[in-house]
């Protein structure tokens, strides 16, 4: 299966957080809050996924308010955080929302991404993801986490939905 059919096929798009939605960069405050930058850009995509007609989920082994508020403003409805078993975290959300595995992406940048990666039917690496989940990935991005890498993604899921899938008709 190429990447125009993967991408048409994703009905839920996963994304990590560190490394991916961030640069992976933690600004830790003097006492102890952490503080996230998080693209614009980015965020404009998923709101162009999901204007698509895919929805958006986040699953991310930290904990953070930062998250919860950035997943507010961009509708993300399904968030997951502190998972350490990210495997646990994406078998309950699509249960939850009746997708099989086939029809989720996942965007990680991490060896805990790894395994979901490698049960989606659309993995996805960002440019500076470590090796091993480069490897594993369907798509690895031109742009580094946090610099437009989501939106990147994003932009290539659109394009492909909006394609209409097999050979057109003469």
């Amino acid at each position: 299966m190429d990447f125009a059919q993967r991408a048409r096929a994703v009905r839920l798009a996963i994304f990590d957080v560190d490394g991916v939605m961030t640069d992976g960069t933690l600004y830790i405050g003097p006492d102890g809050e952490a503080f996230k930058a998080f693209n614009i850009l980015d965020g404009h995509g998923m709101k162009m996924l999901q204007a698509s007609g895919v929805a958006t989920a986040i699953i991310s082994g930290r904990s953070s308010g930062a998250v919860e508020r950035r997943a507010r403003e961009l509708s993300v409805a399904h968030v997951v955080q502190g998972s350490a078993d990210k495997v646990a975290a994406f078998a309950t959300l699509r249960a939850q929302l009746g997708v099989e595995a086939q029809a989720c992406s996942f965007m990680g940048d991490d060896l805990p991404d790894l395994p979901v990666m490698q049960l989606c039917g659309l993995a996805i690496a960002v440019a500076n993801a470590v090796d091993a989940v480069k490897a594993a990935a369907h798509y690895v991005t031109r742009a580094h986490g946090g610099r437009g890498a989501v939106r990147e993604f994003c932009e290539l899921v659109v394009a492909a939905r909006a394609q209409p899938a097999g050979p057109r008709a003469v």
